[in-house]
């Protein structure tokens, strides 16, 4: 059954072809829930990916934390599959425990390694978390742990800073996204993980890549490979989309992390100037 079978939803304010979201890290307090389950409920989709770092297992390991939000945001994901979106989930390095699952499907939610994604305009797109080329997380995977505890830290001292920005009505700013971004060796290894991706979807003879991992949503071509990542919901608060025609865009739902009006918030979003497109 189409989604686009079932009676217009009143609360829905965009309607795309295909959404692709990851990262969302359910299960820690950086998940921005209420953002993302507003995000949910605005778009409409025939597709929905989910990319990866869905549910954050090594946290949950550590201690646990899983608010009523977090339980909405599965429930409306689950709600989605059952009114008729596709929903396809591709495990990541901290979800890793679902690959043991791939070619299953759980309440309409197909559990798949990674699988190819064609656009309406033609184009064979693969789709893939991405942690299978970073060599901290396949070589040392210690490391990886220490550096994902450090990252936790970074964004509990970044909450306490935006509540404060909150207080004074300024707008939601990430520390940790900042510093990836400053930092030669951080920024040195997100050009290397784009273009490890990118070298992997052009021997696999797609014309571009879907992917998360990173945290850092993008849109570009890297030697004549189309290149995406569709961000994260713990700082950039992104979703990379494909509207009917096959154009590929990234929103950005920042706005509504930290101010009322998260709908006046999310439509500016979609329809912002500084919203990427291919």
């Amino acid at each position: 059954m189409n989604a686009f079978a079932e009676p217009l939803d009143p609360e829905v304010t965009l309607r795309v072809r295909t959404v692709w979201i990851s990262d969302l890290h359910l299960g820690t307090a950086g998940c921005q829930a209420a953002a993302l389950l507003t995000f949910l409920r605005e778009v409409e989709c025939e597709t929905l990916y989910l990319v990866g770092d869905i549910v954050d297992g090594w946290q949950l390991k550590r201690s646990w934390y899983w608010p009523q939000s977090h339980n909405d945001v599965v429930q409306k994901i689950l709600r989605k599959a059952r009114k008729g979106t596709r929903v396809v989930f591709v495990p990541g390095n901290h979800d890793e425990f679902a690959r043991r699952y791939v070619g299953h499907s759980f309440g309409g939610v197909e559990v798949v390694d990674d699988c190819i994604h064609l656009t309406a305009d033609g184009r064979r797109l693969w789709v893939t978390h991405g942690d299978l080329f970073d060599g901290v997380v396949q070589c040392a995977r210690w490391l990886a742990h220490l550096g994902d505890a450090a990252y936790e830290f970074t964004l509990r001292a970044n909450r306490w800073f935006n509540v404060a920005r909150a207080r004074m009505g300024l707008p939601y700013w990430s520390l940790s996204r900042y510093l990836k971004l400053k930092v030669k060796r951080a920024v040195s290894y997100v050009g290397d993980f784009e273009a490890a991706v990118a070298r992997e979807a052009r021997r696999r003879g797609t014309n571009g890549v879907v992917c998360g991992h990173i945290h850092h949503a993008e849109i570009r071509t890297i030697d004549g490979v189309l290149y995406c990542n569709d961000g994260d919901w713990v700082e950039s608060l992104t979703a990379l989309v494909e509207r009917h025609d096959g154009r590929l865009e990234i929103l950005d739902f920042s706005g509504a992390a930290t101010r009322a009006g998260a709908d006046a918030a999310f439509v500016r979003s979609a329809e912002s100037l500084g919203m990427k497109t291919s």
